[in-house]
């Protein structure tokens, strides 16, 4: 699916509406509701039309001088092809609709990070070949959870570098529909996680775990370097979320963005019908850790 077409209402079709009340995690309604969160709240701009606004000197050198444009491009090119990859083998048609929605933004961020570094005279590498997955599912579950590790933490830093003035207003809110496509992805995955498990015979569960398990030890073993290292190329690039304050130059302490990040994600997911299930793994780790830690004196204002 190409991000610069326009989708179609029948590609957009989320079915009928779930009634309020209980649902059961895992049942048809489940299914409905996040396939309808995602369908519904689609967003239609179209990067080609974005109007990137002028910058003064001082503020597109901090744009420009941040390490992070290469390896967001080439996330987000990743990203499409592993999500449509796995939507081919999905039969469920609203389950399919929604994999091939979600799909078709990852393409469009890379297409909105293309044209916002062409914008403003960023220069790339070349980008590699994307290889389509020989595990479809697998590769859908690194990228799921691999978001669910970034949001959380970008989320913080869009929030801090908003505050601190880093960022300015007109470009914050040029970059908002991005930011609001990435918690809904989270969302979605989370809960088609929980759904599928549930939907699967008994016997697979057991293996469904410890692919999830693999998964999470591969993004861990990625994030503290070690796989770029042994590629041979900067290990820092996948560490940008989580050592992004110091990046940007923006003087905050660990706890003050810490708690940043937790009200940002519970803000951003909390608009969301409440029945749906949240990514919990990475807020849980955080609030964990920021017991051990001394409350910051200030905060970013």
């Amino acid at each position: 699916m190409n991000a610069t077409v326009t989708l179609s209402e029948s590609q957009l079709d989320a079915g009928d509406p779930v009634a309020p009340g209980p649902i059961t995690i895992g049942g048809d309604e489940h299914k409905r509701l996040f396939c309808r969160m995602l369908l519904t709240t689609f967003d239609r701009y179209k990067p080609a039309v974005i109007d990137w606004p002028d910058l003064e000197p001082e503020a597109r050198a901090r744009l420009t001088s941040l390490p992070i444009w290469n390896i967001a491009v080439q996330t987000e090119g990743k990203a499409g092809l592993r999500v449509a990859s796995y939507g081919e083998q999905v039969s469920d048609p609203v389950l399919k609709r929604a994999i091939e929605l979600n799909a078709f933004e990852e393409r469009r961020h890379k297409s909105v990070l293309h044209n916002m570094v062409q914008a403003y005279g960023i220069g790339l590498e070349p980008e590699p070949e994307y290889l389509k997955p020989k595990d479809a599912e697998w590769a859908f579950m690194v990228t799921g959870y691999s978001e669910c590790i970034d949001s959380f933490f970008a989320f913080g830093l869009f929030e801090t570098a908003k505050r601190s003035g880093f960022f300015p207003p007109a470009l914050v809110d040029t970059f908002e529909p991005v930011m609001r496509e990435e918690g809904r992805h989270i969302l979605f995955f989370v809960n088609w996680v929980a759904w599928y498990r549930r939907n699967m015979p008994l016997w697979r569960r057991p293996w469904f775990a410890a692919k999830i398990v693999g998964v999470w030890a591969f993004l861990i073993w990625e994030r503290i370097g070690l796989a770029r290292d042994v590629a041979g190329g900067p290990a820092q690039d996948n560490n940008f979320t989580v050592n992004g304050a110091k990046d940007l130059g923006i003087d905050i302490s660990a706890a003050a963005l810490m708690d940043v990040c937790l009200s940002e994600n519970d803000r951003r997911l909390e608009i969301y019908d409440k029945r749906l299930l949240r990514p919990n793994f990475v807020p849980r780790l955080v609030r964990l850790a920021r017991r051990f830690m001394r409350s910051p004196k200030l905060a970013v204002s």
